[in-house]
C-alpha cells in the first residue's frame, strides 16, 4: 500500500536540530536524502553504541532519528560539492535545513538560490532563534531552549530549594520539529492548488515558548505565576500531591482523585471495601475544584481527608491493580511506568508500537519504536533501517547522471 508522502523528496541537511523532522517525514513514505559531511553528520559521534564499540555507523542516537533515510556525503563548501547541492535540490520537493542560519545563505545554497533552480521548493529552515529575530545567532541547546524557552520554569518539584528539572528526551528539538513537519505538510497542500512553493522559518525558542501549557497565560492574563509541583501540573497554588506509592513500592499518578459525583460514590464504595471510608460518607459530592483553587478551608480540610484515605487504599494493594480497578470505575488514574514496562505493556503490544527493523549489516533484528497514529489507507511503516555513512552516493548521484569513475575522482578529491 502506497504511504501518504510517497511522492514527496526531501532533502535534509544541517544537524541534530532538524532531524526528527525527517524522520517524520520519512516514516510517512517521504524520499529522504540526508546530506552528510564526508566525515559523517555529528550525531553519528554520539553514545551509546552497538556492543558499546564507537562507530560512524553504529550509533544508537543516529538509529532512532534517521530510518527511512538515504545518506550521501558532500563537502559543501567546494565548488564541485555547492554545484551537486543545488542539482540535488533541483529535484526536490522539500528542503530541511537546521544548519546555522544563514550559513547555507553564505555558500549560496540558501531559499534565494535554491528557489532559482527549484521555484517551487519548500525551503523549512529550523534554528534555535530563527533567522532573522535579535538572538538568531545565539548558540543553543535542547536544554538551553527549554530553559529560555519556558517549559523549565514548570517543570521540577514542590521543594523550591531544588533546581528546576529539564524533560529528557530532547522535547525542544522535537517541538521544533513537530511543528515544522506540520509547516512543511501544510505548505504541500498550498502548493497543491497554487504551485507556489515558499521559505519557512522555525523558531526552537518560540515553539517551546507556546507549549508551557498555561504558564505564559496566567502570566499575560492575571499576572499570576506558575509554580513548579512534583509529577503534575504547575500551577499558580498548590495542589494536593498526587504521585502515590502502593503496596508493592511503585507508583500511580491519580490525578484529581474524583470529578463527578458518580465518581465520588465509586471511591466512597472502593474505599468501604477495605474500611477506609471513615467520615467521608457525609460528603455528597466531590471537593470542588474551583474552591480549592479559591483555597477555601473546607474545601482543603475534605480533599486533605480524601488524600490521606486514598494513600491507605493504594499501601493496602499493588500499582497494577490499583490501576486496573481505578480504569474501571472511570477514573484517569495511571502507574508510574519505567522504560522497559511500557515496552511490554498489552496496549503499547498490541498497538503494533515495537517495531522489527532489520540491520542486514550485522545480521540482525532491533525493535523500533512506531508511531502513535495509525493510517488506515496510507500506512506509517520502518521501510528501511538507518543508513550507513554515504551508502547510497552511487544511487542518488547516479540519478543525476554521475558515473562511478567520476565519482570516485570526486571522493579521492574529498567532495564525497
Amino acid at each position: 500500500m502506497a504511504s501518504v508522502l510517497d511522492d514527496v523528496r526531501i532533502i535534509e541537511v544541517g544537524g541534530e536540530l532538524g532531524g526528527w523532522c525527517g524522520k517524520l517525514l520519512g516514516d510517512m513514505g517521504a524520499t529522504v536524502i540526508k546530506v552528510e559531511p564526508p566525515e559523517g553528520e555529528v550525531t553519528r559521534g554520539y553514545p551509546p553504541f552497538y556492543k558499546d564499540e564507537a562507530d560512524k555507523n553504529g550509533s544508537l542516537y543516529f538509529w532512532h532519528y534517521n530510518t527511512n533515510k538515504q545518506s550521501v556525503t558532500l563537502d559543501l563548501d567546494s565548488e564541485t560539492g555547492r554545484d551537486l547541492f543545488l542539482r540535488l535540490a533541483e529535484g526536490a520537493d522539500v528542503v530541511i535545513d537546521s544548519s546555522a542560519p544563514k550559513y547555507l545563505d553564505s555558500l549560496g545554497l540558501g531559499y534565494e538560490r535554491v528557489s532559482e533552480v527549484a521555484p517551487d521548493i519548500i525551503y523549512t529552515a529550523v534554528s534555535p532563534f530563527g533567522q532573522d529575530a535579535p538572538f538568531s545567532e545565539y548558540a543553543s541547546t535542547d536544554m538551553t531552549a527549554l530553559a529560555f524557552g519556558g517549559p523549565v520554569w514548570s517543570c521540577g518539584y514542590d521543594d523550591h530549594s531544588i533546581a528546576p528539572v529539564r524533560g529528557g528526551g530532547n522535547q525542544a528539538y522535537h517541538t521544533a520539529c513537530h511543528f515544522a513537519a506540520i509547516g512543511v505538510l501544510t505548505a504541500l497542500v498550498h502548493r497543491q492548488f497554487t504551485g507556489e512553493g515558499q521559505f519557512i522559518d522555525v523558531n526552537m525558542h518560540a515553539a517551546q515558548n507556546v507549549t508551557t501549557e498555561g504558564a505564559v497565560y496566567h502570566w499575560l492574563v492575571a499576572g499570576d505565576t506558575v509554580q513548579r509541583q512534583t509529577g503534575r501540573h504547575s500551577s499558580p497554588t498548590p495542589t494536593a500531591n498526587v504521585q502515590i506509592v502502593c503496596g508493592d513500592g511503585r507508583y500511580v499518578n491519580i490525578g484529581f482523585p474524583a470529578r463527578t459525583e458518580e465518581q465520588w460514590l465509586h471511591l466512597l464504595a472502593w474505599l468501604d471495601e477495605h474500611g477506609l471510608v471513615g467520615d467521608l460518607s457525609k460528603y455528597i459530592s466531590p471537593p470542588s475544584r474551583e474552591a480549592l483553587i479559591q483555597r477555601d478551608p473546607d474545601a482543603i480540610r475534605q480533599m486533605e481527608e480524601v488524600m490521606d484515605a486514598v494513600r491507605e487504599l493504594c499501601l493496602a494493594n499493588n500499582a497494577h491493580d490499583i490501576f486496573v480497578r481505578a480504569q474501571d470505575l472511570g477514573f484517569q488514574w495511571g502507574i508510574v511506568y519505567s522504560p522497559e514496562e511500557t515496552l511490554e505493556d498489552r496496549h503499547f503490544v498490541e498497538r503494533g508500537m515495537k517495531v522489527p527493523v532489520a540491520h542486514p549489516e550485522l545480521g540482525a533484528e532491533f525493535v523500533y519504536v512506531g508511531a502513535p497514529y495509525d493510517f488506515k489507507e496510507t500506512p506509517w511503516g520502518i521501510r528501511r533501517r538507518p543508513p550507513l555513512l554515504g551508502e547510497d552516493n552511487e544511487a542518488v548521484y547516479g540519478e543525476l547522471g554521475i558515473g562511478v569513475e567520476e565519482l570516485e575522482a570526486m571522493r579521492e578529491a574529498g567532495v564525497v
